[in-house]
């Protein structure tokens, strides 16, 4: 073999020992690098934070270098409220750096519930469908009335509740129970101008309820309490036993209230 030609074999064998050499050197690079960027081999144990509030799960996650991650909310009395009920990882395990923990917690407040119209219906029923709202009644009062054993009103920190009203799961209502016509004579109150909750205490505190309600105009949940009394029979003043009822007409129209009177009759009433 010619010099020329040993030359030219050393130098493309020093090459291929470059390339090779340059190919490890990337490939070890390589490696290095996605076991720092992945943190190989470096966990942490899950801490348990459990019974902790958020804030205070987030906190004790973030010191090892976790996150958190709420997926799902519950309610239960049993635990404060806002605290974290489950986790997952569960405490214990390891994982890597950066990790999120899923966690469930308690609702930061109670469920609520509107109240259905209860009135004139039986002491019976009426219980059966609060405590199907998870609502009890917490003590049962007793009202002259023109029949026994129905619901006159419903009471929650001694003011009445209107239809439709939410009540927090859990908490508890004052049912006042008719017993029947009482013997004694009232004096009927002026009930034009008062929407229905007011004519409903106006009434119950004479031991009165109220009877037939006719509106002039379409009635919703949203609007009800814009309605007010223009006429009501028996008139304001007359005086009738304990326990009977007061037929009202409802309406919008404020100019209706003002010139409403006795000129329209008890024989145009409903």
């Amino acid at each position: 073999m010619s010099k020329k030609k040993s030359s030219i074999w050393q130098f493309m064998g020093a090459n291929v020992l470059l390339a090779l050499l340059l190919v490890v050197i990337a490939i070890g690079s390589l490696l290095l690098w996605l076991r720092v960027y992945t943190q190989h081999g470096v966990e942490v144990s899950v801490p348990n934070i459990v019974g902790l509030y958020r804030w205070e799960a987030q906190e004790v996650l973030a010191a090892d270098g976790l996150n958190i991650d709420v997926i799902d909310s519950t309610f239960s009395s049993k635990v404060p409220l806002g605290t974290v009920v489950e986790q997952n990882p569960q405490a214990g395990n390891h994982v890597k750096h950066g990790r999120h923990i899923y966690v469930i917690v308690n609702a930061s407040f109670k469920p609520q519930v509107p109240l259905p119209d209860l009135h004139d219906i039986s002491y019976r029923q009426a219980v059966a469908t609060l405590k199907a709202l998870n609502i009890s009644v917490e003590d049962v009062r007793y009202e002259p009335s023109e029949y026994k054993d129905i619901v006159l009103d419903v009471l929650q920190d001694e003011q009445p509740l209107t239809v439709g009203q939410r009540l927090e799961e859990g908490s508890s209502v004052v049912l006042i129970i008719g017993r029947g016509k009482g013997t004694e004579k009232v004096e009927t109150p002026e009930l034009r101008g008062k929407n229905l909750q007011e004519v409903r205490a106006a009434l119950l505190g004479r031991y009165l309820t109220v009877g037939l309600v006719e509106y002039d105009d379409e009635v919703t949940e949203e609007n009800r309490d814009s309605f007010m009394v223009f006429q009501q029979i028996p008139e304001a003043g007359e005086k009738i036993i304990e326990g009977n009822r007061v037929d009202i007409k409802m309406t919008k129209d404020f100019d209706k209230i003002l010139h409403s009177g006795l000129e329209d009759g008890e024989d145009d009433f409903f």
